[in-house]
């Protein structure tokens, strides 16, 4: 079935139901445009607000001005040129958004997908990941449950319950992170920074002299500044390592360093390790710093949602792993004065420092073998760290020498 309905510049455009999929695009002409099953599709019309409805999928051609209030999605949804902009309350699929206006959503229970925006966005709850790419105003999300990865934001952004990882790039205005549960890279920031992480930070800043900067997290911070910066600089941290001519390394746990001027303000607080450095290749690291490899991951492909998951779940093992031996060696390193070489996964000790070299079993583990063991010896030799040979001694060894 199609259908058209002529409609005024002021008419409201009501979705009360798209059982199914969705898809809305709009176009140039003064009409609505519905396509359905003719025996499903209901269409109610008056003077000021179109009504739709169907308990099965639904596609429409709507006037780029029109604004569009959707109620109820039961499948995907796919919304194209709506300048207009939009509200959603639940959406029960993925969504995926492209040249729009405003918009504003309750709940998404899967993933979103959203570029070019002319307005603010607004997200109450996201119960999978978000990609968003490209907006004029400001953003705000209350709930994301698992990553994020944005870039392009010309006005303000703030995420209250972060439950993943982030990847935030290129933002003009504030960022406010209330809570991000794992670990967070950031580059491009130019307005106020204050971000509270549960793992690892990894932020490049050029500080401004107007603008403040509060970062806090769980586990390590490395921040990358410009050689010419000027900042005062308030850290704390389990070890504080200052990548920088001129100012030396000791055991405290407090410091403030001065650079320049000292007009931005930055406060580091860690868990664990604070690291300074004005080399900008400092983030490109993967051995140092788990997922961030130069802060180049992006989680916008959900189409291959197993495999990412998958993927994920080895990076967080592998980086659970390089946490334990991180602490172990800082302690070392603060005598002996040596990079970090090594690798502790579960029982196994390695030591990267040239060639890998074959570990010595030990005697068969009493306790269970530990998925995130092989996890982590399979990503080892997708990377190349270690041989084929050493990866099935090692796996051979955690089942016992079968």
């Amino acid at each position: 079935m199609s259908r058209s309905y002529t409609i005024s510049g002021n008419t409201k455009i009501r979705v009360e139901l798209a059982g199914g999929d969705l898809s809305v695009v709009g176009w140039e002409g003064s009409e609505l445009l519905v396509k359905g099953d003719e025996e499903d599709v209901r269409v109610e019309s008056t003077s000021e607000a179109v009504t739709v409805s169907s308990s099965e999928d639904l596609s429409l051609r709507v006037p780029r001005s029109a604004y569009i209030e959707f109620v109820k999605v039961g499948g995907d949804v796919s919304l194209r040129g709506l300048a207009g902009g939009c509200e959603l309350k639940e959406v029960s699929g993925d969504l995926s958004v492209r040249d729009i206006g405003s918009i504003s959503i309750d709940t998404i229970q899967g993933d979103i997908s959203l570029s070019n925006a002319r307005g603010n966005v607004f997200i109450k709850n996201i119960h999978g990941d978000a990609s968003l790419r490209e907006v004029d105003g400001d953003v705000t999300i209350e709930m994301l449950a698992d990553d994020l990865s944005l870039r392009g934001v010309r006005g303000n952004l703030r995420v209250m319950n972060l439950s993943g990882d982030a990847s935030i790039h290129s933002v003009d205005g504030s960022i406010i992170l209330d809570s991000v549960a794992d670990d967070l890279a950031l580059r491009g920031a130019r307005g106020d920074v204050r971000v509270n992480v549960g793992e690892d930070v990894v932020v490049y800043l050029d500080p401004k002299p107007e603008a403040e900067y509060s970062i806090n997290a769980g586990e390590d911070i490395l921040v990358v500044l410009p050689k010419n910066a000027n900042a005062t600089l308030d850290i704390r941290g389990d070890e504080i390592f200052m990548e920088w001519n001129g100012f030396q390394n000791d055991d405290s746990t407090e410091r403030v360093v001065v650079f320049g001027d000292g007009a931005a303000k930055i406060s580091l607080n860690a868990g664990g390790e604070v690291r300074v450095s004005n080399r900008a290749d400092a983030g490109e690291s993967a051995d140092e710093w788990g997922n961030f490899a130069g802060l180049n991951f992006d989680w916008s492909d959900f189409g291959e949602r197993i495999s990412r998951k998958v993927e994920q779940a080895t990076a967080r093992a592998t980086k659970r792993a390089d946490e334990a031996v991180r602490r172990a060696e800082r302690h070392a390193a603060r005598h002996a004065g040596h990079a970090k070489r090594g690798l502790v996964i579960g029982r196994w000790n390695w030591d990267f420092k040239g060639a890998p070299k074959p570990p010595t079993p030990p005697e068969p583990p009493s306790e269970p073998v530990s998925e995130e063991e092989r996890m982590a010896i399979l990503k080892m030799l997708a990377e190349k760290k270690i041989t084929a040979q050493q990866a099935e001694e090692l796996l051979n060894a955690l089942d016992g020498g079968k």
